[in-house]
């Protein structure tokens, strides 16, 4: 019998079309300081070569551990051979020194007694997927268990945030049962950071330099160093950004440095949640539990209805980005008002100037009452006009249509809109001259907008989206954590995140 390892957290998922990429890729990894790789042998031409290569693989690399998978056809693998020759392949695979062989339920329910020939020779993980959904998992585990292996993988769709919370708290559910759990997805995506730390022996990484296996998954680089997957304690609170769409907010890169820079036991998140699910991730917030979480677009203002306390100016200005709990109520508040203030504040003298505010939702809501508190001579222009009239009301302000802009000047000008956001670089909110001598755009990805650019064409002074973004990071960072926030550090993880995002 040989001897069974430890596993590591993090398992790299090598399907590749055939031999020679599998095992170019699996070296990549192992000379990234990756030792635990499954080879999917279903996605070869020929997996028995696959299964064959594993011993010349593990000569040369003898700390790694291999995990082997044959997923029939029927199952959502590319094997296209019966379950006689599925397991002859995964036997074979054990032979040439496979620590591990991974069989689906659908397989191992009808050929239980074939199973033998892998106990007792290798680690035999029997694993259930859903492409569709999160099916009630209680009666799941019980029918996985009625076929005895070493442990269990159970890997879901995640439709809403909480199945992924079903999905990780199955772990603590069942804390006897060895298993493997993942919700697939970019609604799923927090499990893979988090499902170690509720049970799992191990998590899934895509490689470096090829796609991965299931929808969401990561390279493994980015689970050890941007979330730390392999730091975390059992304790680690966990925080994170809300907002549709996710996938390219900045602010897991930047609050994950700060929480790493300060030595804080905490991991920080991106939750898609689409606005009809706002309710539905508050049910998966409580039972997790979050610690606290930011907000933005589309979820600012209604995010309110769903918070303990709200403190007064984000109650005047009527929109949230920043949620935490304390005492077991969740508070709100919002920095993005001193992202504005603060930044814009180096420029001019904010009482009696002219400001123009670009405009209607929770950004602009924050920008307008912190200016106009600030003493500034607010006007609104919005695409909303009925929304954009409210808000100039509220503050105080003048309301502007498009067509007045044009005999207007302004001192300062606030863009608050997502015009001019990744993907659509090319969008300005201003067709002609921009009104101002001083222009501040709040979008940040890209780093110079449009609106930045042309502004620099006219030699405005201009404040890029980047400050404010950093600004009202710095706050939350502070009231996350109670302690001061390492802004040289935040910034410098802002730049480098921009700087790696895709900018066409």
């Amino acid at each position: 019998m040989r001897q069974q390892r430890v596993l590591p957290k993090i398992c790299v998922a090598l399907g590749l079309p055939d031999v020679a990429t599998l095992l170019d890729h699996a070296r990549r990894e192992v000379l990234a300081g990756e030792t635990f790789l499954e080879f999917r042998l279903d996605y070869l031409d020929e997996p028995h070569k696959g299964a064959e290569a594993i011993a010349r693989f593990l000569e040369r690399h003898p700390d790694c551990i291999i995990l082997a998978t044959c997923r029939r056809h029927h199952n959502h693998g590319r094997f296209n051979g019966s379950i006689e020759e599925q397991l002859q392949i995964l036997d074979l695979a054990v032979q040439r020194g496979a620590h591990a062989v991974d069989v689906e339920i659908e397989t191992a329910e009808v050929a239980q007694d074939k199973l033998n020939i892998f106990r007792g020779r290798t680690f035999l993980i029997i694993s259930y997927h859903n492409f569709e959904t999160t099916p009630p998992l209680d009666p799941l585990v019980k029918r996985m268990q009625r076929v005895a292996a070493d442990a269990y993988k159970i890997v879901t769709t995640a439709r809403k945030t909480s199945d992924t919370g079903r999905t990780l708290l199955a772990g603590k559910e069942h804390p006897k049962v060895p298993m493997v759990l993942l919700a697939m997805g970019e609604l799923g995506f927090p499990s893979r950071v988090l499902s170690t730390n509720f049970g799992s022996i191990f998590t899934y990484a895509a490689p470096v330099a090829a796609e991965g296996t299931a929808a969401g998954q990561v390279s493994a680089r980015q689970l050890r160093h941007l979330y730390r997957v392999d730091r975390l304690t059992k304790t680690a609170r966990v925080f994170g950004v809300i907002a549709d769409p996710v996938r390219h907010s900045i602010s897991p890169a930047v609050h994950n440095r700060a929480f790493q820079a300060k030595r804080v036991d905490a991991v920080y998140l991106p939750f898609l949640v689409a606005p009809p699910q706002l309710r539905d991730f508050f049910k998966f917030a409580e039972e997790l539990p979050l610690a606290g979480f930011s907000v933005t677009i589309p979820h600012k203002q209604k995010v309110m209805r769903y918070l303990d306390s709200v403190d007064a100016l984000s109650r005047r200005i009527g929109a949230v980005n920043t949620v935490w709990r304390k005492a077991g109520k969740w508070r709100g508040t919002n920095t993005d008002a001193a992202g504005v203030t603060i930044p814009l504040g180096r420029h001019l003298r904010l009482a009696g100037a002219r400001v123009l505010v670009v405009g209607n939702g929770g950004a602009a809501r924050g920008a307008a009452f912190a200016l106009s508190d600030a003493g500034a001579k607010v006007s609104i222009v919005g695409r909303n006009p009925d929304r954009a009239r409210v808000l100039a009301r509220m503050c105080h302000g003048e309301l502007m249509s498009r067509e007045q802009l044009a005999t207007r000047r302004f001192d300062a000008l606030v863009h608050c809109t997502p015009v001019g956001m990744f993907p659509n670089v090319q969008e300005c909110f201003f067709e002609g001259e921009i009104p101002a001598g001083i222009v501040f755009d709040t979008v940040y990805n890209p780093i110079e907008t449009e609106l930045i650019r042309r502004a620099k064409a006219q030699n405005a002074k201009t404040v890029a989206g980047i400050e404010m973004f950093i600004e009202q990071a710095v706050r939350q960072f502070e009231i996350f954590t109670g302690a001061a926030a390492p802004r040289a550090v935040m910034e410098k993880a802002a730049l480098e995140a921009l700087e790696e995002k895709p900018r066409h």
